[in-house]
């Protein structure tokens, strides 16, 4: 994805890089948990508006969902990327 949040300052950080790689950067530092897309969002843009990335978000989720990088959560279970709808957390893969 080459969609990426202007840079800020001078230190590197989730706005500094591409939208794909700032999704997986605020879920790594989650710690395992799952994060719905406002909470990335806000991740993502610490300072100002971050509304403007839920669509951005959800379009990138399916992608990395669909290529096995994260993976869309529905009521607390893995959906289908490709057919889900309403209320969605996202989570890296769990390697049990």
């Amino acid at each position: 994805m080459a969609w990426a949040m202007p840079k800020t300052d001078s230190k590197t950080s989730s706005a500094d890089l591409p939208l794909d790689d700032a999704i997986l950067a605020v879920l790594a530092r989650a710690g395992g948990k799952t994060l719905s897309a406002p909470e990335i969002a806000h991740g993502i843009a610490t300072e100002g508006d971050w509304h403007g990335l839920l669509m951005p978000i959800r379009r990138t989720a399916v992608a990395l969902a669909q290529a096995g990088r994260l993976v869309i959560y529905r009521k607390g279970k893995p959906a289908d990327p490709s057919d889900f709808r309403g209320v969605y957390r996202l989570g890296l893969p769990r390697h049990d």
